[in-house]
């Protein structure tokens, strides 16, 4: 390994992280390394990785020994945690809190970690706005990363905090595109209560996240808040139709027939888009395109998004 600093990256085969990956070994300056960091160092993505120049690492959340040896001589860890593999807010807390512990463990100079916020703060378990979910969430898979930012704040590394908007490509493999139905229209159907959606494609998260590691532990303490661009649903279906090549129209669907859809996790979507809803402008300023701009210059709008990836988008 050179002697440059290392910047040790969890779930560096997934959206984020590997973004992150791909951000370090594309710098023209080659300000860092990078070590990916991996359950499965034998998968193809793990092998594209070492095959591009990353030092491939062996880690798993659910192994806080591991995680401590994963990060050993880092200046910098990047973590991550993904709600969607297991739909466990608890194992999500769980796993945040031991790569936390494990950033300061080795003596990390600066975390960042990618977060979103506990909407119980701003909707507790008995407020009737927002359906209760299993108990003791509103939002799961927000509130086990928002709570989670104490436990880096207080047991972690110097650590600055990400917060993301919506991934464009769930439009591509969450079945949240544009859909054609049996008469032939084609209809983008998201519940967003008349609001706008703040977007961005996963590639300029790892971006974003390279921009701040850039920025160095003086960042620490500081949030992050990134999007893409701002956008209604029919400025999002526009968009669509100008790819597509076919009229599209929007459906703001209501926030309970979205839960009453019943694909895995309906209940949760809906209820992030209905705190999106009610908060309004509350909510959209924590999610700003020139905070995400100025770290990472080459962010990509949504039209330039679909230039790319419309044709990866199943109609249905």
């Amino acid at each position: 390994m050179s002697g440059k600093k290392i910047l040790a990256v969890i779930g560096a085969t997934g959206a984020q992280g590997g973004g992150l990956v791909r951000a370090i070994l594309a710098d023209p300056e080659r300000r860092f390394t990078a070590r990916a960091i991996t359950r499965k160092t034998d998968s193809d993505k793990a092998r594209a990785l070492a095959a591009a120049g990353a030092e491939v690492v062996a880690g798993d959340a659910e192994d806080s020994a591991s995680l401590e040896r994963a990060f050993a001589g880092a200046h910098g860890a990047f973590a991550v945690t993904n709600f969607w593999e297991h739909f466990s807010a608890e194992r999500e807390l769980k796993q945040a809190v031991a790569m936390a512990r494990a950033t300061k463990a080795a003596g990390v100079a600066h975390a960042v970690w990618s977060t979103l916020e506990d909407t119980r703060l701003s909707f507790p378990l008995d407020d009737p706005r927002l359906k209760t979910l299993q108990g003791k969430y509103k939002v799961p898979h927000f509130d086990a990363k928002g709570e989670a930012d104490a436990v880096f704040a207080a047991e972690g590394a110097p650590t600055s905090y990400l917060m993301n908007a919506f991934y464009w490509e769930n439009f591509i493999f969450f079945g949240q595109g544009p859909r054609r139905g049996a008469d032939g229209r084609v209809v983008l159907a998201l519940p967003l209560g008349g609001g706008k959606l703040p977007g961005i494609g996963a590639e300029d998260i790892g971006k974003c996240a390279f921009g701040i590691f850039r920025r160095g532990p003086e960042v620490a303490g500081q949030r992050f808040g990134i999007a893409g661009e701002i956008l209604s649903g029919l400025e999002y279906a526009a968009a669509f139709a100008r790819h597509l090549g076919a009229p599209v129209s929007f459906y703001d669907i209501p926030f309970d027939d979205y839960r009453a859809l019943g694909f895995p996790g309906a209940d949760d979507m809906g209820n992030m888009f209905q705190h999106h809803s009610i908060l309004g402008e509350e909510f959209l300023r924590l999610r700003s395109p020139e905070v995400a701009r100025a770290l990472n210059p080459a962010l990509q709008t949504f039209d330039l998004w679909l230039g790319a990836n419309a044709s990866r988008i199943p109609l249905g």
